[in-house]
C-alpha cells in the first residue's frame, strides 16, 4: 500500500500506473510523440496490477501496449524523419475508409468472442499461472480487443481511434469501479474527457487542412497549430 485517502487504500502500482497513463493520453491529444514512451512506463505498472486483480485480458493487453508503444513511437518518428509531404512535419491525420471500418469491426467481434472464451477458461488451461477465474471475461475481452484496434489506428493517426477509445473508457469506468480499483475508474473518467477532446482536436486539424486545400491527406505544420 502506498497511502490511504478517504479510507481507500492506494497501491504503488495503481497510483504510478495511473499518473503515467494520464500524462500519456494528454500528450496524445497534443499530438506529441513522447506519449508512446511515457505510456510504456504506465503499462508496466498496470501489467502487474491487472494480474493481481484477475483481469487477465487487461494483463495481456498491457503486453500488447508495451510492444505497440515502441511501434507507435517508431512510426511517428520515422515519418517525421522521412516525411514526403512538403506541407507537413508529422504523419498526417486521416479518416479510415468504409472498407477498413468494416474489417476492424469484424476483428473486434471475432476477437472478443475468441479472447472471451479463452480467458473464461484460462484458469483451467493454466492453473499454475492463473489460479483464479477471470473476472468479466467477455466484457474485459471486448474492451481489450477494441483497445488493440484503437492503438493501431492511433499509431497511423486515424480519427476513428478516438471513437473506439470513448467506448472503451465508458465501459472501463464501470468495470474498474466494480473491481474496486476506484482510482483507475476515476482515471477513465479523465480518459473519457481527454478522448473527447482528442477527437475534437483531430477533427479540427482535418477541417483546417481542407481550408488550406490539402484535403484529408495532410494537416498543418506543427508550427502553425494552435
Amino acid at each position: 500500500m502506498f497511502f490511504t485517502v478517504f479510507g481507500y487504500q492506494m497501491s504503488y502500482l495503481e497510483f504510478f500506473g495511473t499518473i503515467f497513463n494520464l500524462i500519456c493520453v494528454w500528450l496524445v491529444t497534443r499530438n506529441n510523440i513522447w506519449n508512446w514512451l511515457i505510456g510504456n512506463i504506465g503499462v508496466v505498472f498496470f501489467m502487474v496490477l491487472f494480474y493481481q486483480i484477475q483481469l487477465y485480458s487487461d494483463f495481456f493487453e498491457q503486453i500488447y501496449y508495451l510492444i505497440t508503444g515502441f511501434y507507435g513511437w517508431w512510426a511517428w518518428w520515422y515519418y517525421r524523419k522521412n516525411k514526403t509531404s512538403k506541407n507537413s512535419e508529422d504523419m498526417p491525420i486521416t479518416n479510415n475508409s468504409l472498407r477498413s471500418n468494416v474489417i476492424y469491426l469484424a476483428i473486434i467481434v471475432i476477437g472478443t468472442w475468441a479472447m472471451g472464451y479463452f480467458m473464461g477458461h484460462i484458469n483451467v488451461y493454466f492453473p499454475a499461472y492463473f489460479p483464479e477465474a477471470a473476472s468479466f471475461p467477455y466484457l474485459d475481452a471486448f474492451t481489450t480487443v477494441m483497445s488493440f484496434v484503437a492503438t493501431i489506428l492511433l499509431a497511423h493517426k486515424k480519427v476513428q481511434a478516438w471513437y473506439l477509445w470513448i467506448v472503451v473508457d465508458v465501459i472501463g469506468i464501470g468495470l474498474y469501479y466494480q473491481k474496486g480499483v476506484v482510482f483507475i475508474a476515476l482515471l477513465y473518467v479523465i480518459f473519457l474527457i481527454l478522448a473527447t477532446k482528442g477527437l475534437f482536436n483531430w477533427r479540427k486539424l482535418i477541417d483546417k487542412s481542407y481550408e488550406h486545400g490539402t484535403g484529408d491527406r495532410e494537416i498543418l505544420p506543427a508550427a502553425q497549430r494552435s
